[in-house]
């Protein structure tokens, strides 16, 4: 997994609550086992209109908010199914951080696995920098994840956590910082697991 210091980047506002993981990533696009090559279909239903153009209506389409790397939305962001296929879509994309009001479970957990950085803040804070973003043409942030800051070089400078309980909080933000999956974190014992099985192996081969 690639590692996740800091991103600054141009800001995507999506003010909608409980924006489910069906929205982010429709169903007929699971068909793939890779973990790429989904960034076309991110928000498809929204996007796109049926026959495939773009949809005016739809506020992430405007052209000031193309190439965005961070996207700001409301509470219970990625509800729904635990497909891991929305957090996939919305990194390749290009986004690389998520500031919200809260977070589904299963995909708050997805984004850790991916290199994803959700960012929690205060409902004010989230609707100060979702302003911004609307109002300001190519408005910019920075999340720093080793500060755990987000600034814009315009008067926002505020702290953020992953995770609302302190001690997940510590443990996601150095698997982020280290590029630590479940399975790098299990490779980083490699040698003890290498030992464990030339052990067993030995002991397979005196009972027989």
């Amino acid at each position: 997994m690639q590692p996740f210091t800091a991103v600054t980047g141009i800001v995507a506002p999506l003010d909608r609550a409980n924006v489910d993981t069906d929205s982010i990533c429709p169903a007929q696009f699971l068909k793939r086992i890779e973990r790429t090559g989904y960034a076309d279909t991110l928000f498809h239903s929204w996007r796109l209109l049926p026959d495939g153009s773009p949809n005016p209506a739809f506020e992430l389409n405007a052209p000031r908010y193309q190439g965005a790397s961070i996207l700001v939305t409301g509470r219970n962001f990625g509800c729904g199914s635990s497909r891991e296929h929305a957090v996939w879509a919305l990194h390749d994309h290009g986004y690389r951080a998520i500031i919200a009001l809260g977070f589904a479970e299963i995909f708050h957990k997805n984004c850790f696995e991916n290199g994803l950085c959700p960012v929690h803040l205060p409902e004010e804070r989230v609707a100060e920098i979702m302003a911004r973003a609307k109002s300001t043409p190519g408005y910019r942030l920075t999340v720093d994840l080793e500060r755990c800051e987000v600034s814009d070089g315009q008067g926002i400078r505020l702290p953020f956590v992953t995770h609302l309980d302190p001690k997940t909080h510590a443990f996601r933000r150095h698997c982020l910082l280290k590029g630590l999956d479940e399975i790098g974190l299990t490779l980083q014992h490699e040698d003890k697991i290498v030992a464990y099985e030339r052990r067993r192996g030995d002991s397979v081969v005196n009972v027989l």
